[in-house]
């Protein structure tokens, strides 16, 4: 098996600058992709903030001289929290979608393994 060595390095070495560039592609994926949703969260959540605020200051300034006052308070407490619920149910559905990290490396890893152990197990006989 050593011996057969030499004439596999160009191969292997050819196989690992092809691992790198993987890599290199899904870092620079995994990079670009975090941080579109980091800008886009960031919007988002400034905006919802200041709609919500705004939202909330209308209500309690319509039911402050009423007997609903607290109702009123407690229901808009209520619904942020089934906005907050159903905005992390849909994170983690959508965080279940995307590929895992290094993915494209690893299944090429996979397929090149399976190849070599075939060769080896074949040079052995």
């Amino acid at each position: 098996m050593l011996w057969s060595l030499p004439k596999a390095a160009p191969a292997l070495l050819h196989h690992l600058t092809a691992y790198f560039e993987l890599a290199e592609q899904d870092l620079a994926r995994a990079r670009r992709e975090l941080a579109e949703n980091f800008l886009t969260l960031a919007v988002i959540a400034v905006s919802l903030f200041f709609t919500a605020l705004m939202g909330c200051a209308v209500v309690v300034a319509l039911t402050w001289d009423t007997s609903h006052r607290l109702a009123a308070i407690l229901g808009m407490g209520f619904f942020f929290l089934g906005i907050a619920a159903g905005a992390m149910i849909y994170r983690l559905r959508a965080a279940r979608e995307n590929p895992p990290f290094l993915a494209s490396v690893r299944e090429e890893w996979r397929t090149d393994r399976a190849i070599l152990e075939r060769i080896l197990s074949d040079k052995d006989r």
